[in-house]
C-alpha cells in the first residue's frame, strides 16, 4: 500500500503520521513542490493522498504555481475515489477544490487551543477517538467554509470550521494532530513563522506555547495514531 504525500515546505512533515505508517509496513512518497512544480506528478498505483500545510494562502497561485497543480490532484483524487486527507493549508485547498470558499479567520490560532467534536464528529470512523473536548495544536490565519454536501466534524472558539468529511473518504482538518514536540519547537525557530508572531503584538507567547508542550503533546499523540490509522484502513480498503 502506497500514499502519496504533498508536502509545501520542509519543516511541515508528517511527523507522527510517518511513525504510523512505518510500525505498519506501509509505503509513502513524499512530492516536495516547493522544489518541484512538475505537473506530472501520477495517481497511478497510489492507495491514499495527503495534503500537509504551509503558509501559504490557497488563492496565491502567482507565487506558489504548484497550488494549481494541487487543486487539480485532489479533485482527481476525488473522482477515482482514493482517500484524500488534507492538514491545515492542505483541508483549506479541499474545501476550495470542493467549491468552498477560503478567507481569513476572525483571528489566528497558534499553539494549544480547545477543539470541540460536533454530534457528527462523535458518530465518525476518525473523530470516534476523539472526546467531545480535546486540546490540540494549531497554526493558521485563514478558514474554510464546510463544502456543500460534506459533513462538519469539529469547531473551536476561534474558528467555526475545524473539520469536515465529504463523502465517506475524504478529510479536512484545519487543525495539526501529526505535531511531534521537535517539529513544533522547529516551528517557532523559522524566521517566516517568528515575524508572524511577532506582527501580533504579543497576543502569542512562544514560551507559553512550549511549557505546554508537555502537558499536551502525549495524548495528542496518542490520538494522531489512533485518527490516522482509522485513515489507513480507508487506504487498506480501497486496495
Amino acid at each position: 500500500m502506497k500514499l502519496l504525500v504533498l508536502r509545501q515546505v520542509p519543516h511541515e512533515h508528517l511527523g507522527t503520521f510517518a511513525l504510523a505508517m512505518m510500525s505498519r509496513n506501509m509505503i509513502y512518497q513524499y512530492v516536495d513542490l516547493y522544489q518541484n512544480d512538475s505537473k506530472d506528478i501520477s495517481l497511478n498505483n497510489i492507495d491514499g493522498l495527503i495534503i500537509l500545510g504551509g503558509p501559504m494562502n490557497v488563492y496565491e497561485t502567482d507565487k506558489y504555481p504548484f497550488l494549481e497543480i494541487e487543486d487539480r490532484l485532489i479533485k482527481k483524487a476525488i473522482e477515482k475515489d482514493i482517500p484524500v486527507l488534507g492538514v491545515c493549508l492542505g483541508s483549506q485547498l479541499i474545501a476550495k477544490a470542493l467549491g468552498s470558499k477560503v478567507k481569513q479567520n476572525k483571528e489566528k490560532e497558534i499553539g494549544w487551543y480547545l477543539l470541540k467534536t460536533t454530534e457528527e464528529g462523535g458518530k465518525d470512523n476518525l473523530f470516534k477517538h476523539l472526546n467531545t473536548e480535546e486540546t490540540v495544536f494549531q497554526w493558521h490565519g485563514d478558514t474554510f467554509d464546510i463544502p456543500e454536501g460534506a459533513v462538519h466534524l469539529a469547531q473551536s472558539s476561534l474558528c467555526r470550521n475545524q473539520a469536515f468529511r465529504y463523502g465517506s473518504k475524504v478529510y479536512g482538518l484545519q487543525f495539526h494532530i501529526e505535531v511531534t514536540p521537535q517539529m513544533i519547537l522547529e516551528w517557532l525557530t523559522v524566521p517566516e513563522n517568528l515575524k508572524e508572531i511577532s506582527s501580533l503584538k504579543d497576543k502569542i507567547n512562544p514560551e507559553v506555547i512550549k511549557a505546554c508542550i508537555p502537558k499536551f503533546i502525549g495524548r495528542l499523540n496518542l490520538l494522531s495514531g489512533q485518527v490516522f490509522q482509522e485513515f489507513c484502513e480507508l487506504c487498506r480498503k480501497n486496495n
